[in-house]
């Protein structure tokens, strides 16, 4: 009982501050998601930043050589060479700007495929007098920033509109001396090559970042399938799995928060948070309506808590074992007189009376009882001598009985025998008087004097076998009598 109430004190204790531990545990990782979000948002930020200021450089270098076309592709060659983060710059000007050059003029300077990976400067860079599948005025990276004469990035573009893997594009709409805009500078970052960057400093091992657009597209993820070819919503329903888009709209619909959705038969948590740009002196700050998010495998986050509650979990069993352990020790030991008097009463009860129980060394309950059982038991087994004495007497009084009686039967049965056999013996001789009487009586007249002698010789003998015979048993019966 004590270990019981123990174990369940214990055990209520336990539960009560793994409960609020795990709190504390969720708070950390949420604080610590929070953390990689803003460093997460912000290292992004500096990207596009950076991107922003290379163009913007390039951008007042130009203006004082509009006029000369073979700069332009100057220009986009250096720009791309200067920033690792950008894969191909173009500059592209309004139809019949330079008329002997054309209807369309664009200078567009990227690096050659597969040479995308962050600071590789000096990877070839290739120029081109086109991009994508249409004519430049016709692509949105161009009519975007026409349109609004803002700068502004777009994207991410897929496949189906570059020769590239999906891109994002800042785009700086250009303008001349007397203020009308005359082209777009379009400068590409390749989501690829973003998400390695940002993948690189990943807070935990199973965990990556993510940036999605508002329509569920990826801009930053670890797999490029899901960058060129997928969105939030294709993957959902190709997976079938719903858990999945819940956790992402909120994130798509620029909330502050975590879900918790299941992901290949695990538990995964998505903290999530809007992209903010941060305000620098001249820098476009157009909404971009992205969202960042990190997700994390439970056990990423919760895996050494599980790990910590389990050695607790066992530590407490193994605690409770040993004070159960413990207290049967020690109630064994206070209970062995108990256990041993009750051992003593039944020797005694199985007949025992003799049994000597030990004195007590305890000068409690226990040994007084011990003591007086003792006394008890010593009583006892002299009344119980007593009773066996008494007994033996009884016993051999009646052997002797027994003894006397035996031998009175056995006489009696000798006598018996005796006169039965004596009778049987005097049987004989009669039958043989009988039989000579008959002929002598029958035959008299008939015998001759001989055979009548041998007759009456013969009765004289027979009869005097039976009057010995009848002496002898007269002498037995008066020996018995007297």
């Amino acid at each position: 009982m004590v270990s019981l109430s123990t174990a369940v004190l214990l055990m209520v204790a336990l539960l009560v501050m793994l409960h609020y531990s795990r709190n504390a545990v969720k708070e950390e990782a949420m604080k610590k998601a929070e953390q990689t979000l803003e460093g997460t948002v912000q290292h992004i930020d500096n990207i596009l930043l950076n991107v922003e200021q290379s163009s913007g450089n390039v951008y007042w270098n130009m203006l004082v050589h509009l006029d000369k076309p073979e700069k332009m592709f100057e220009y986009s060659r250096n720009l791309v060479a200067s920033n690792p983060y950008i894969i191909g710059a173009a500059i592209a000007l309004e139809p019949y700007y330079y008329k002997e050059r054309g209807k369309y003029f664009m200078a567009y300077a990227h690096r050659s495929e597969g040479q995308e990976a962050v600071m590789e400067t000096d990877t070839p860079i290739i120029q081109a007098e086109t991009f994508g599948h249409k004519p430049y005025n016709e692509q949105e990276w161009y009519t975007q920033a026409m349109n609004t004469g803002h700068p502004c990035w777009i994207g991410p573009l897929k496949d189906s509109d570059t020769d590239r893997g999906a891109i994002i594009t800042f785009c700086l709409p250009l303008w001349n001396r007397t203020g009308q805009r005359i082209g777009v500078i379009g400068v590409d970052v390749a989501l690829s090559q973003l998400s390695k960057i940002v993948m690189a400093t990943k807070p935990s091992p199973n965990s990556y970042c993510t940036l999605l657009r508002s329509d569920g597209s990826y801009i930053v993820h670890p797999d490029s399938i899901k960058l060129q070819h997928q969105t939030v919503y294709s993957y959902a329903e190709a997976s079938g799995n719903q858990g999945i888009l819940d956790a992402a709209v909120p994130m798509m619909s620029g909330h502050t928060g975590y879900k918790k959705f299941q992901q290949m038969n695990d538990d995964w948590y998505v903290f999530y948070k809007p992209f903010h740009r941060s305000a620098v002196p001249g820098r476009s700050m157009e909404k971009l309506e992205w969202s960042a998010g990190i997700i994390y495998p439970e056990d990423d986050i919760f895996g050494e808590y599980n790990r910590l509650s389990y050695y607790v979990i066992a530590i407490a069993l193994i605690g409770l074992v040993l004070l159960l352990v413990l207290s049967w020790t020690f109630t064994h030991k206070q209970l062995l007189p108990l256990r041993m008097l009750s051992l003593w009463a039944q020797h005694v009860a199985d007949g025992h009376y003799d049994a000597t129980i030990p004195d007590s060394r305890q000068v409690d309950e226990i040994g007084r009882l011990q003591n007086h059982f003792q006394q008890m038991q010593l009583s006892l087994a002299h009344h119980v001598s007593e009773l066996e004495r008494l007994k033996t007497s009884l016993q051999q009084q009646r052997q002797d009985l027994q003894a006397a009686y035996e031998e009175a039967q056995e006489a009696d049965q000798l006598k018996t025998a005796f006169l039965h056999n004596m009778t049987n013996q005097m049987i004989a001789p009669t039958e043989d008087i009988i039989r000579n009487v008959t002929t002598l009586c029958n035959n008299w007249s008939s015998m001759s004097q001989d055979e009548a002698a041998k007759a009456v010789d013969d009765i004289q003998k027979k009869s005097k076998t039976i009057t010995e015979l009848l002496n002898s048993l007269l002498n037995v019966k008066t020996e018995t009598m007297g």
